[in-house]
C-alpha cells in the first residue's frame, strides 16, 4: 500500500479531532448539525468520497457542503454519486459508521471499508467539492479537501455553487460531457440556451407578463440568479430580493421553507401589483415555491404540488401532440395536498405513486416511468426521462413533421434531471406559463387546495414512532393510529399522519380538512395524541377552543 494511512490518521486527530460524542446519522440531506462540530465529519467525508470514487472505477464523486434550508449556524455535507444521484443507500450506513467512530478507531474503520468493498487504494480517484455561502463553509471545504488529499485522491474545488450545480458537474464529467460541460459557464449556457430558444422572442403571451420577483433566501441561489440575469439578455425580467450581501442571514424569515410553512411572503418583499408572480428558493437552491397576493391582499401559495401538476399536464399534452407513446407518471409523498392528488387522477388522468418523504425515494420511483415527474410539496423536485423517452423524442424531432418534438427536446435540455434544481424548475415554470398564456390566476384556478397545517411535537425519543404505507400509517406506538383515525373521522375531508423527523427528536404532524378552522383543530388534536402516546416533552399543546376534547 503506497499511501501512509497512519500519517493520514495522525493528521486527522491533530487537525480535525472528533469533538462531539453525539451519534449522528446520514439522512435524506446527508449529515447536518451545528457547524462547530462538523470539522471531523467533513474530513472523514473527504476520505469516504475518495474511497467511493475508487470503488466506482475512478468516477467523479461530489461532496456538497450545505445545510440547505436550515438556519445560518448549521451546516452539513452530502455525497453525490456518479450519475448525479444521491449516495447509494448501502453506503449511507458506511458513512454513518465512519463519522461516529472515535479518532482512535478511525484507522481500523477505514481499513474495514477498503477490505469489505475490495477497493484498490492505489487506483485513481476524483472528488468534486462545492459549498454554499455560509461563513463557515470555506473552513469545512478545506477539511473535505484535506480528507481527499490524505488518501492521495484528486480534488476539484468549485467554491460557492448551488447544490444542483454540483450534481450537474458530476454527471457531466462522468458522461464525458454528453450531459453538459462540467463548469459553471457550461451550466449557465445549457439552461439559458434552452430557455431562450423556447421563449423564441415571445416574452409575453395572453395573460402571461414578463415580470418575476425572485426571493434568493440570502443564499447561493441569489448570487447565481444574478449571474443568469446578466446572461439572459432580458428574456426574463427578474427582480432579486434577499440577495445575501448585507441583506440578512441565510433562510432567516425568507426562502422557500419559510414561505411554505409560514404561508406568508418573505421579508424585504417590495410593494407590487396584485397577482404579480413571485418565487422563493431555499439556501442552496434545490427547492422553489411560487406565491402572490390577490386583490384583497391575501397571500396565495403555489407549492411543489402546483408545480408538479403544471409540469405533468404540459408534458402530457406535448407527448399527445407529438403522438408519442410514452408512460408518464407523477410521484408524490404523503405531504401532497389531497386536492392535488384528486386533480392529477381525475382530471389529468396521470398515474400517481406515493413514496416516503425524501427526494431519493421520489427519484428512484420516478425512474420507473418513461417520463417521471416528482415534486415534494416543499418545492423540491424535477423530471426524469428514460433513454427510451429521449430517443423517441429525438427521432420525432428529426423526422421534421412534428414541430412540437423540437420543443420537447429543448424542454429536456432545460430540466436538470439529476436533482431538484430551483433555478431550472423556475425557468421551466416560466416557459410553461408563457406557452399557455397563463398568469397566476389561471394557474391557481385549476383546483382548490385543501387547508393544511404542520406541527412539530418534541418527544423524548423519535424512534418510538414507526410508520408504513409511505409514512401514511403509524404502526408504533400501539394504539396511536387507532386514535388518529378516530379523530380524523370527525372532520369533513379530514386526513392526518405523523412521522418521526430524520434529524431531531421531534414528530412531524400533518393535517388537512375542508376548512381552515377544522384543519387547525385536527392538527392540534393529533399533536396532543402524539404528546400523550409517544413520550412528548415540554408543555402540552392547548387545543384551539378545546374543540372535540
Amino acid at each position: 500500500m503506497s499511501i501512509n494511512l497512519r500519517t493520514a490518521y495522525a493528521f486527522s486527530r491533530e487537525m480535525y479531532p472528533k469533538l462531539s460524542t453525539e451519534h449522528i446519522q446520514y439522512g435524506t440531506g446527508g449529515f447536518r448539525g451545528k457547524a462547530e462540530f462538523l470539522d471531523s465529519v467533513m474530513f472523514r467525508m473527504g476520505v469516504l468520497a475518495t474511497l467511493r470514487s475508487r470503488f466506482r472505477s475512478g468516477a467523479a464523486i461530489g461532496v456538497m457542503i450545505t445545510a440547505s434550508h436550515n438556519p445560518e449556524p448549521d451546516n452539513g455535507v452530502k455525497l453525490v454519486d456518479p450519475k448525479g444521484e444521491m449516495l447509494e443507500a448501502s453506503w449511507e450506513s458506511i458513512a454513518t459508521d465512519l463519522v461516529n467512530v472515535s479518532d482512535q478507531e478511525l484507522e481500523q474503520q477505514v481499513a474495514k471499508i477498503i477490505k469489505d468493498n475490495n477497493i484498490d487504494i492505489t487506483s485513481s480517484s476524483i472528488v468534486y467539492v462545492g459549498m454554499d455561502n455560509r461563513y463557515h463553509s470555506p473552513r469545512l471545504l478545506k477539511a473535505v479537501a484535506d480528507g481527499v488529499i490524505a488518501l492521495k485522491g484528486n480534488v476539484r474545488e468549485y467554491g460557492i455553487v448551488t447544490t444542483p450545480m454540483l450534481h450537474y458537474f458530476v454527471v457531466s464529467a462522468n458522461t464525458k460531457e454528453a450531459y453538459g460541460k462540467p463548469m459553471e459557464e457550461g451550466y449557465y449556457d445549457k439552461l439559458i440556451t434552452a430557455f431562450k430558444t423556447l421563449r423564441n422572442d415571445q416574452l409575453e403571451n395572453g395573460n402571461y407578463k414578463n415580470n418575476l420577483i425572485f426571493d434568493g433566501a440570502n443564499g447561493v441561489g441569489a448570487r447565481k440568479m444574478l449571474q443568469f440575469i446578466k446572461r439572459m439578455q432580458n428574456s426574463l425580467q427578474v427582480t432579486v430580493i434577499n440577495q445575501g450581501i448585507g441583506q440578512g442571514k441565510i433562510n432567516e424569515d425568507c426562502g422557500a421553507d419559510y414561505v411554505k410553512v409560514q404561508q406568508r411572503p418573505p421579508k424585504s418583499m417590495p410593494e407590487v401589483e396584485p397577482y404579480t408572480r413571485c418565487c422563493s428558493v431555499d439556501g442552496d437552491a434545490d427547492r422553489v415555491v411560487y406565491f402572490f397576493s390577490n386583490d384583497k391582499g391575501e397571500f396565495q401559495l403555489l407549492d411543489g404540488d402546483r408545480i408538479a401538476t403544471l409540469v405533468a399536464g404540459y408534458l402530457m399534452d406535448l407527448a399527445k401532440k407529438c403522438q408519442l407513446d410514452l408512460r408518464l407518471g407523477l410521484v408524490q409523498t404523503a405531504y401532497a395536498n389531497g386536492a392535488s392528488t384528486d386533480y392529477i387522477v381525475n382530471e389529468l388522468k396521470v398515474p400517481v405513486s406515493c413514496v416516503p418523504t425524501g427526494v431519493k425515494h421520489l427519484h428512484h420511483k420516478a425512474l420507473e416511468y418513461d417520463i417521471g415527474v416528482y415534486f415534494e410539496a416543499n418545492g423540491h423536485g424535477t423530471v426524469v426521462f428514460s433513454d427510451h423517452a429521449k430517443s423517441t423524442v429525438a427521432e420525432a424531432a428529426k423526422a421534421g413533421d412534428k414541430p412540437d418534438a423540437k420543443i420537447f427536446l429543448k424542454i429536456i435540455d432545460l430540466i436538470n434531471e439529476t436533482v431538484g434544481d430551483a433555478i431550472s424548475d423556475m425557468l421551466l415554470v416560466e416557459t410553461i406559463l408563457n406557452h399557455k398564456g397563463w398568469d397566476v390566476k389561471d394557474w391557481i384556478s385549476t383546483y382548490t387546495d385543501l387547508p393544511n397545517q404542520q406541527l412539530k411535537i418534541k418527544v423524548q425519543d423519535r424512534n418510538v414512532i414507526a410508520t408504513t404505507d409511505a409514512e401514511r400509517v403509524c404502526v408504533k406506538p400501539e394504539g396511536l393510529q387507532f386514535e388518529i383515525n378516530k379523530a380524523v373521522s370527525n372532520y369533513k375531508r379530514g386526513r392526518a399522519f405523523v412521522r418521526p423527523s430524520g434529524t431531531e427528536d421531534v414528530v412531524r404532524v400533518y393535517a388537512e380538512a375542508n376548512t381552515k378552522e377544522d384543519t387547525v383543530s385536527l392538527a392540534h388534536e393529533i399533536g396532543i395524541l402524539v404528546q400523550r402516546l409517544a413520550g412528548g416533552v415540554g408543555p402540552e399543546l392547548v387545543h384551539p377552543n378545546n374543540a372535540h376534547l
